[in-house]
């Protein structure tokens, strides 16, 4: 078998995508316009772009075109990815002596025709320290191919299965119980009236600052009239239905419960003596949820946040701004506890410790400092 030759050019582009996908977590990407190269994307990486550059550059010229054509293909996956900036790596595996690579802020570029010529750039070193030993295979040959092509498929099919289960629906217990809860105080509502559910439930701040802090929670479970509840509900099943299948139950309430909360903080601190009930603070809280899972899985959902997901959002913060009797403090203040509480829980195979520890900290200043505005500051206004 090892007696069907192979290029050392293509040896080295096997291992070095065998490294950068199986051990970095890289993930091949089709980008129409490129030929003669492999395009890996890692956007939580240092480098969130790998480009491995086999075609034969001849000339200067052909180098800069080279370029502008790679950072016009950057500047369409940034508009995807929603990203402000990306650094790529350029590897050139076949150029001509005469030619003289160059690096901007944006693209790294290097020449490599052996796998020592790695150790000569500092990008290298400091990115991929280990790449050089992780390299090195005792098999040879066709033996090498098969071999890499094998790891690399399970790493893919490992990676597809990850993506499906995220991505599949899954069954809305806490969603449809969170509908119930709200049909069955509405339907109180109803016997009882209005006024009755409103003025023991209802967001009052002076009767909160008076000790009634359940007020808080149990004003998002109160609607005014059937098209309140008709609205806030369908809008809970359809985006409530999404953030419970790509959270998990347990994630989505505790997302769904400190939206609310921090939705009535905020309105606390701007409502005077106004009253306010609904569960329009917490469903906000689910498109701040929406939108940072969103951005941890931009690959996927780039175009369905930019053409649908923020259109619809911003749609409605500026009808909550218009439309009179409505408590946008409340939507604001559920956006930004949704978000933040979304970071705090981690998004699922996209955990980031730190980030987790810097939501919860977030999070907990964030409803801090609204505790202090609804409570203190505002109340000695």
């Amino acid at each position: 078998m090892n007696d069907i030759a192979i290029k050392t050019k293509d040896t080295i582009t096997m291992k070095l995508l065998h490294f950068f996908i199986t051990e970095k977590g890289y993930t091949p990407i089709i980008v129409h316009g490129a030929k003669d190269e492999i395009w890996l994307e890692n956007m939580n990486a240092p480098i969130s772009i790998i480009r491995i550059m086999s075609g034969h550059i001849h000339n200067r010229e052909q180098l800069e075109f080279d370029l502008y054509k790679t950072h016009s293909l950057i500047s369409r996956i940034k508009k995807k990815t929603f990203s402000f900036k990306i650094k790529a790596l350029s590897i050139f595996l076949d150029v001509e002596d005469t030619v003289k690579l160059s690096s901007d802020k944006e693209i790294e570029c290097i020449n490599i025709t052996t796998e020592e010529d790695l150790k000569k750039y500092q990008i290298i070193s400091e990115v991929f320290p280990d790449i050089t030993s992780k390299l090195q295979h005792t098999e040879e040959g066709i033996e090498l191919f098969v071999k890499i092509t094998n790891e690399i498929n399970k790493t893919t099919e490992k990676e597809a299965r990850k993506n499906e289960d995220v991505f599949k629906n899954k069954k809305p217990y806490v969603t449809t119980l969170l509908i119930a809860i709200n049909v069955l105080v509405f339907a109180l509502s109803l016997f009882f009236g209005i006024e009755f559910v409103g003025t023991y439930g209802g967001l009052y701040p002076p009767l909160v600052r008076g000790g009634e802090v359940y007020r808080l929670i149990t004003a998002i479970f109160i609607h005014a009239n059937p098209l309140h509840i008709l609205m806030n509900m369908y809008a809970l099943y359809i985006l409530g239905s999404q953030i419970e299948s790509f959270f998990g139950g347990f994630k989505f309430l505790a997302i769904y419960m400190f939206s609310g909360l921090m939705g009535s903080l905020l309105s606390m601190a701007f409502l005077g003596e106004a009253w306010s009930i609904g569960a329009s603070g917490a469903i906000f809280g689910l498109f701040g949820a929406l939108l940072y899972f969103g951005y941890h899985y931009r690959v996927y959902l780039g175009s369905a946040m930019k053409e649908r997901i923020i259109p619809i959002l911003i749609l409605n913060l500026i009808l909550g701004f218009a439309i009179p009797n409505i408590d946008q403090y409340a939507h604001l203040g559920g956006l930004v506890g949704g978000a933040l509480m979304a970071m705090a829980l981690g998004v699922k195979y996209k955990e980031n410790k730190s980030q987790q520890i810097n939501g919860l900290i977030l999070s907990f200043l964030a409803m801090l400092f609204l505790i202090y505005v609804a409570f203190i500051y505002t109340a000695n206004m």
